[in-house]
């Protein structure tokens, strides 16, 4: 590594790959350090693999339509991380739902989602007394390994100094105005100095701000859990969520040719949240968490409203540790968290909850540089 970079980036997830590639174009020496031995191991691979098209969030407005209008430049700059050779289908159960079928609907042509009545066939596959209604819907999967060899690619391109087993321990301001940043590599410990830093670490956000001694952000972390399951051959083509309350989804995984399976209730384990005064790591507490598997009680829940949920099988599970801002529990949304110059100046602490958020991040950025300028 050099002694000086214009940026540096924390954090090689999707999100940290895709923002030093676009601030690569502002900046001539760029640096990427990621803590794992590769890229994108984390929540970028471990999470349901949807591209959101609006329909997961009828009560949150501005997070379904964002994901509207980014679901199309998603799909069309990433064609090849693509997979939509499956049917999707959204179920609005009898009870418990948060919203009604007819809301479900009119929500959705408000925000211009496409939206039809499933044939009988699709909703034959459920409980009727537990359904009230089948919708089919325009939404698809993405292959995270495909996605990470496509960013890495891009790249290549460049002379991104993109480092993995480099973790930065702590952030601090010069007297210059610049940010000197003490990081752990392979080689020993170093420091560098940079004009910008952005904090894209997910869930160790403040585990960073924390060992910088600058304010903690209020997070919300959840040890979870979605089962990988091999489903009955008439439910291979389909992509399933029953939805808005406490219920389930199942949705092909590409990289391991299965499907997940997530509840709403039994896929968090448990949660913590981050306060000045009490700031957990999360990939320690995730280490030391014995990974129990809540498949029975997941299939025996879902088995009620879809019964062939019965005659799947249980093959492995996908265990992560979720992130999100206290609000979304309330609503059910997902803002992205953009945290400028927190603490320091130049320092900036970047979070989304879903992989399209991206683009409302690098807008952020644009509007931050284009008022502010590049120094």
């Amino acid at each position: 590594m050099k002694q000086r970079y214009d940026v540096v980036i924390i954090g090689g997830g999707f999100f940290g790959l895709y923002i030093s590639s676009y601030l690569k174009s502002l900046f001539k020496d760029v640096l990427l350090c990621e803590e794992d031995n590769d890229f994108m191991q984390r929540a970028s691979y471990n999470n349901q693999a949807r591209v959101h098209n609006g329909y997961h969030y009828p009560r949150s407005f501005l997070t379904a339509l964002r994901s509207r209008i980014n679901f199309p430049r998603f799909t069309k700059e990433f064609p090849g991380c693509i997979v939509n050779s499956f049917t999707k289908l959204y179920a609005i159960p009898v009870r418990f739902s948060k919203i009604t079928a007819a809301q479900f609907k009119i929500f959705m042509k408000r925000i211009g989602a496409p939206i039809t009545a499933a044939p009988k066939s699709f909703k034959t596959l459920f409980n009727p007394g537990f359904i009230e209604d089948v919708f089919l819907v325009e939404e698809c999967a993405f292959d995270p390994i495909k996605l990470k060899n496509c960013m890495l690619e891009r790249i290549s391109q460049t002379d991104i100094a993109a480092k993995v087993n480099t973790k930065v321990l702590k952030v601090e301001q010069l007297k210059t105005d610049e940010l000197s940043l003490t990081i752990k590599s392979p080689d020993g410990v170093s420091s560098v100095t940079a004009k910008h830093v952005f904090n894209c670490t997910y869930s160790q956000l403040n585990c960073v701000l924390k060992n910088s001694r600058l304010p903690v952000i209020p997070l919300k972390h959840e040890f979870t859990e979605m089962a990988l399951i091999e489903v009955p051959s008439v439910l291979k083509t389909l992509g399933i969520t029953v939805m808005c309350g406490p219920f389930f989804s199942i949705m092909p995984f590409p990289p391991r040719n299965l499907h997940t399976l997530s509840h709403v209730r039994y896929t968090p384990h448990y949660s913590w949240r981050d306060t000045e005064n009490r700031c957990i790591d999360s990939r320690d507490q995730f280490n030391r968490t014995p990974k129990k598997n809540k498949f029975p009680q997941m299939s025996k829940d879902a088995q009620r409203y879809l019964p062939l949920i019965a005659d799947s099988k249980y093959i492995d599970s996908l265990w992560e540790v979720k992130t999100t801002l206290p609000l979304s529990a309330m609503n059910d949304s997902r803002p992205i968290l953009f945290c400028r110059h927190w603490g320091l100046k130049n320092f900036h602490s970047i979070m989304g909850g879903k992989i399209d958020n991206v683009y409302d991040v690098v807008d952020e950025i644009k509007v931050m540089f284009s008022k502010g300028g590049l120094n």
